[in-house]
Parts: C-alpha cells; sequence; structure tokens
C-alpha cells in the first residue's frame, strides 16, 4: 500500500489533484477538507488510501492522517463505499463528524448526498465507539473572480455526482447572496442544498 505521496501539484480541484513525483503525475481524489488544505500550495504531501478494483486503480488522498484515519472508519461500514465516504468528508469535517457521530446526529447524516436513514444508523452504531478526537483540518482561500469560483464549485458537484444544470442553479443563488465566499464553502452550501 502507499503510505504517503510527497512532491508537486500540477493539477488541482476541489474533487481531485495531480501530484507528480519521481515523473510519474497521480491522480488523489480528494475532499473538500484536503482541497481547503492544499489550496494555494505548490507542493504538498498527501497521505493515500488504494482502491484496487477489477476495472481501475484509484488513490484518495489526504491531507491529514486523521481525515484518512475516518475515511477508513466510514468505508469499513457496510454500505459506505470510497466515494460515499469523501462525500461526507466534503459536507462535515472531520471534526464536525465525530461530533455528529457522538451526538448520534442522525439528521446531519442523512442530509449528505446518497446517505439514506438505514445507512446514516449503521454509520452511528458501527463507529460510536471508534472516533476518536482529531485536529480539525482547516484552511481558507480568498475568493478570486466569481465566475472562475462558480466554475471551480460546479464542476467540484459534477464531479461528486450532481447534475450540472442544477448544480449551476445552486452555486448562482449561493453566490447571488455571499459572492465573496470561497469555492469550497460554496461546495459545502451547495451539498446542504442539492
Amino acid at each position: 500500500m502507499i503510505e504517503y505521496i510527497k512532491g508537486e501539484i500540477v493539477a488541482f480541484a476541489p474533487a481531485r489533484m495531480v501530484m507528480e513525483c519521481g515523473g510519474i503525475g497521480y491522480e488523489l481524489h480528494i475532499s473538500l477538507n484536503t482541497y481547503s488544505a492544499f489550496n494555494g500550495k505548490s507542493s504538498a504531501k498527501a497521505y493515500v488510501y488504494e482502491v484496487i478494483r477489477e476495472d481501475a486503480h484509484l488513490l484518495y488522498g489526504f491531507a491529514e492522517k486523521a481525515e484518512r484515519e475516518l475515511f477508513l472508519l466510514l468505508i469499513s461500514v457496510s454500505g459506505v463505499g470510497p466515494n460515499t465516504a469523501r462525500m461526507i468528508l466534503s459536507s462535515l469535517p472531520p471534526s464536525e463528524l465525530i461530533a455528529v457521530i457522538a451526538e448520534r446526529n442522525e439528521a446531519a447524516l442523512t442530509a449528505v448526498k446518497g446517505i439514506g436513514l438505514k445507512t446514516a444508523q449503521r454509520i452511528l452504531v458501527d463507529l460510536k465507539n471508534k472516533v476518536k478526537p482529531v485536529e480539525s483540518i482547516a484552511g481558507e482561500r480568498p475568493a478570486s473572480a466569481v465566475s472562475r469560483v462558480a466554475e471551480e464549485a460546479v464542476a467540484a458537484l459534477v464531479m461528486l455526482g450532481f447534475q450540472k444544470a442544477a448544480s449551476q442553479k445552486v452555486v448562482a443563488s449561493i453566490l447571488k447572496s455571499s459572492p465573496a465566499l470561497p469555492v469550497e464553502q460554496i461546495i459545502k452550501s451547495a451539498l446542504r442544498m442539492l
């Protein structure tokens, strides 16, 4: 298994990034928390989880080991795959997710796309004694041109499985009320609205 990749960030978007290490470009699927942590950096060290399927080899990247540990706990729950776990970690920062699990807050989990009541209950039951306090993964990005931010947000939402038209409508609505929001906050707000 690959523990981490340390190298130059050559492509960067809210749901994926490409890191070059030793002349090889590795595509990493990332959460919005990892996006926030690496935003504005030209090089980074990303902790990795590798998924090997019949039809693909996928790498999921994380800025912190703590977020990767939560990801591993989430995918250990029956019915929660890597993309669903990434969606949860994009919607809820690690510290908030731990609080949601500790408080057995079904509503917060069912608000995440792809999480129904039964899956939320399974996550809460399976992980209630497994989560440990972790440091919050923080990082803000100042908003750039509104159109560029809107394009990035819509692209990330489409990559996460939402329809482009619905994503554009929600992002436009968010930007109309708060034009200075960073792209990751726009996406988090959109995830709650879609």
